[in-house]
């Protein structure tokens, strides 16, 4: 058997329950697909967008309606070996990646603050841009489950406020674009288990930030900030087994009843402003 049907059968049966239902999931929970979609998958060399390239792949073959896949790698400026492990990994799953280049590493080499946080958004907008040139109406990214949970702990902790990494998103900027998480309810530890099994190698980092240790100050503090949120989950687990779900399902089950106030868009409410009208 090729190497690559061997690794897309373990995700079917061997992590069937850990990864493809809840793949298959969030995918119906949140109605991310739908048919006639042309969805850019949006790889970007690592564990993650990897793993979302095959599910979407094997997806694609068993559909009960269809819809189109492109497999989408962004060049901000890789090292040759780090683009050259993209090119291998692709092969050895056999995903047909279209490689588009964009010096965005270039760009932000001089930018004192939060270098980081540009090229995301430098990032995400190349991938809108090239995806909407392919003719696809959507992009598929590889946030996971535990990206939602450290997201919904450091709004409250550091951000005082409660929000989530949503399932889905239209773009502001690009017409008729969507930005989906296919993996919203799969775990890292689960995708981490799968990349042990096939024997994978995926980059971690592909940062030439991170390669010669020249992060901004803000954006060592939000890596360190998430990697405090990884520990606090850890240690959550310890306790009981069900808080991350708990947490989860939090943002799923806001009760506006017992909240001080929220805000939609321009709009801000205060218990108070109908308080006495309760009565």
């Amino acid at each position: 058997m090729e190497k690559h049907v061997e690794i897309e059968r373990s995700i079917i049966k061997k992590y069937r329950k850990e990864i493809w239902k809840r793949f298959i999931a969030a995918i119906n929970e949140y109605e991310m697909i739908k048919p006639g979609d042309k969805i850019a998958v949006c790889i970007s060399g690592g564990k993650d967008s990897m793993l979302l390239a095959k599910c979407i792949q094997h997806l694609q073959k068993h559909s009960d309606f269809p819809f189109e896949a492109k497999y989408l790698v962004l060049d901000p400026g890789y090292s040759y070996e780090n683009r050259q492990q993209i090119i291998n990994n692709a092969k050895t799953l056999d995903i047909p990646i279209e490689i588009f280049e964009a010096n965005i590493f270039g760009y932000v080499v001089d930018v004192e603050n939060s270098p980081c946080y540009l090229c995301a958004r430098m990032r995400r907008g190349h991938l809108y841009k090239n995806a909407q040139k392919m003719g696809c109406n959507k992009i598929a990214l590889g946030h996971h489950f535990d990206d939602v949970i450290e997201t919904i702990l450091l709004s409250m902790i550091y951000g005082a406020e409660i929000k989530t990494m949503m399932p889905k998103l239209h773009s502001t900027n690009f017409e008729g674009m969507e930005l989906i998480r296919p993996l919203y309810m799969v775990r890292e530890s689960d995708i981490k288990a799968w990349t042990r099994y096939n024997n994978l190698t995926f980059l971690q980092c592909a940062c030439k930030f991170t390669e010669a240790s020249e992060y901004n100050q803000s954006d060592m503090e939000l890596m360190s900030k998430r990697k405090e949120m990884k520990e606090l989950i850890s240690s959550f687990r310890k306790i009981n087994s069900n808080i991350e779900m708990n947490i989860f399902r939090s943002v799923h089950n806001v009760n506006l009843e017992t909240v001080i106030g929220y805000r939609k868009g321009d709009f801000k409410y205060n218990f108070l402003d109908d308080y006495d009208s309760r009565v």
